[in-house]
């Protein structure tokens, strides 16, 4: 029974990377053509555009890489060990990576927003950071619930 619930959230892993890979491919040069049509006066923000998104991506795949090992530990048993709370303090790294790479771009958002008149445009722009800080708080509270927990089982173990 454990293998088929791991297997499905190895299956969900998998399934959250596609979408963001067809983002990276069609979505990002729009937004980046968009922008560089929305502030002609910035000419570089198409670059700025590419480079943020593009580069977000990296610690994105690396988390969901270190979800997937995660997944096998539990499925060897071993869940309950120091590889475990490596791969979730990894995880926490790459959410707050994303995190900071997706705030320098938020004066964009801002820009959108005063040119169009859209303030809607600037939440928009927040989801991203707060989602990965979510994702960040969420992963640092495992890890050191995983940490205490890797530590009552290693005193237990010697005093039996």
């Amino acid at each position: 029974m454990k293998q088929v619930s791991t297997l499905f959230l190895k299956i969900a892993v998998i399934l959250i990377g596609i979408p963001i890979l067809a983002l990276c491919i069609f979505l990002v040069p729009e937004i980046a053509n968009i922008a560089a049509k929305l502030l002609p006066e910035f000419a570089y923000i198409k670059y700025l555009v590419y480079i943020v998104f593009y580069v977000s991506v990296i610690p994105f795949y690396f988390a969901l890489y270190q979800a997937f090992k995660l997944l096998r530990y539990i499925d060897k048993n071993k869940a309950f060990s120091q590889i475990s709370v490596k791969a979730l303090k990894k995880i926490k790294q790459c959410a707050i990576t994303i995190s900071i790479l997706h705030v320098l771009v938020l004066p964009l958002f801002y820009l959108f927003a005063e040119r169009d008149d859209a303030p809607v445009v600037i939440f928009i722009g927040l989801l991203v950071p707060f989602a990965s800080m979510v994702i960040a708080v969420f992963a640092a509270v495992l890890q050191k619930l995983l940490k205490e927990a890797i530590d009552i089982k290693s005193e237990n173990d010697l005093t039996v």
